[in-house]
C-alpha cells in the first residue's frame, strides 16, 4: 500500500495528489482518505468490482450497505430520489457530518446497497474531499477505514499496520494525520414519514432537532 503524507498548505503537492487519486478511482482502485470525521475507504460507487474490492479489504458482509459521498445535491439527485422538501433539508445540513438515507435510483448497483432499495449519502465538510470531487464525475464510497466489526482506526500508524499486508490492499493511503473528530457521522433515514435516527454520531439529537424541526416534526 502506497502512502502520501498530505500537506494542505502545499498547493502544488495537493494538485498532484488530487490528480493521482482521481486516476486511481477512475481505474477501479481503492484509496484510504481523510474526511471531516473518520478515514474512509474510497472507490467509484458505480464500479461493482471496485466496491467488491472495498468489501474484501474491509472483510465486510456483502449484505451490509456502503454509504457514499457526493459532490453536490445535483449529483445526489442523480443517484437518489429527492423531492423539493428533502432538497431543502439537504441544503440545510450539507456539507457536514450527517448522512441521509434515501431511495436509490437504478444507476446505483445493488452490491453497494446490500441488495436494498436505499442508499446513504453525504457531503463532508472537508477541503480535500471538496477538491477531489471537482476532479471526478461519480460518487465515492465512504465506509470507515477499518475491519468490519473492529474499532475505528484513528492514527495513520494504526491504519498502515492494519492494512500493509492485506490481500487485496488499498492502492493508496492519503495520510492527513491523526483524526481530530473520532466519531462517525450521524445517520438519518428520510425514507420514513418522520426522520428516523439510524446512528447517533458526532451530531447529537439536539442539533438534529435544530436541523430538521423546521421541516418535519419528530
Amino acid at each position: 500500500m502506497k502512502q502520501i503524507k498530505l500537506d494542505l498548505n502545499n498547493k502544488n503537492q495537493i494538485e498532484k495528489v488530487l490528480n493521482a487519486v482521481a486516476g486511481i478511482l477512475r481505474s477501479g482502485g481503492v484509496i484510504i482518505y481523510p474526511t471531516d470525521t473518520l478515514y474512509g475507504f474510497g472507490a467509484n460507487a458505480f464500479d461493482e468490482n471496485a466496491i467488491l474490492k472495498v468489501q474484501k479489504i474491509k472483510k465486510q458482509d456483502r449484505n451490509k450497505p456502503i454509504s457514499v459521498i457526493v459532490k453536490d445535491i445535483k449529483m445526489a439527485r442523480k443517484i437518489a430520489c429527492i423531492d423539493s422538501k428533502v432538497e431543502k433539508i439537504l441544503e440545510r445540513i450539507w456539507p457536514g457530518p450527517i448522512t441521509v438515507v434515501l431511495r436509490k435510483k437504478d444507476i446505483i448497483p445493488y452490491v453497494l446497497t446490500g441488495n436494498g432499495e436505499t442508499i446513504a449519502i453525504r457531503i463532508p465538510d472537508n477541503e480535500f474531499i471538496s477538491a477531489l470531487m471537482k476532479k471526478i464525475d461519480f460518487p465515492i464510497t465512504a465506509t470507515s477505514a477499518n475491519i468490519s466489526g473492529e474499532k475505528n482506526l484513528l492514527k495513520p500508524s494504526e491504519i498502515v499496520e492494519k492494512f500493509k499486508n492485506g490481500k487485496p490492499n488499498p492502492d493508496l493511503f492519503i495520510n492527513a494525520g491523526n483524526i481530530k473528530n473520532p466519531i462517525a457521522s450521524t445517520i438519518i433515514d428520510l425514507t420514513t414519514p418522520a426522520p428516523k435516527i439510524i446512528r447517533t454520531g458526532i451530531v447529537g439529537k439536539d442539533k438534529i432537532k435544530e436541523f430538521f424541526g423546521k421541516f418535519i416534526n419528530f
